[in-house]
């Protein structure tokens, strides 16, 4: 009986720490990558403020694996595409969604 008890325990741990090295990689990327995602939304709304002819407080920016989604409102097809042009300058970021829409 002491020996079946071991076994079950061993087997049991063995389990455990091979589904454990199976999860922990997969989780890191996914916090890793959104770590990188919120890195590229500050510098993409950094940007955006810096930028003298746009209203920074009227898009809205948010990333997901690189991609940029902006959207809120703008004045002219300028500022759209200079917004656009902005985000597409930052580092890291690998394509922009544009949502925006004109007042």
């Amino acid at each position: 009986m002491f020996s079946n008890q071991r076994i079950a325990k061993s087997l049991g741990l063995l389990s455990f720490v091979f589904l454990t090295a199976c999860v922990t990689p997969q989780q890191q990327t996914q916090a890793g990558e959104y770590v990188e995602d919120s890195v590229i939304t500050t510098k993409v709304k950094a940007a955006i403020f810096n930028e003298p002819t746009l209203k920074s407080a009227e898009i809205n920016v948010e990333t997901f694996k690189a991609v940029v989604q902006l959207s809120g409102f703008v004045n002219s097809g300028a500022d759209m595409n200079r917004a656009v042009e902005v985000t597409r300058g930052v580092t890291g970021v690998q394509s922009v969604k544009n949502d925006m829409r004109l007042k």
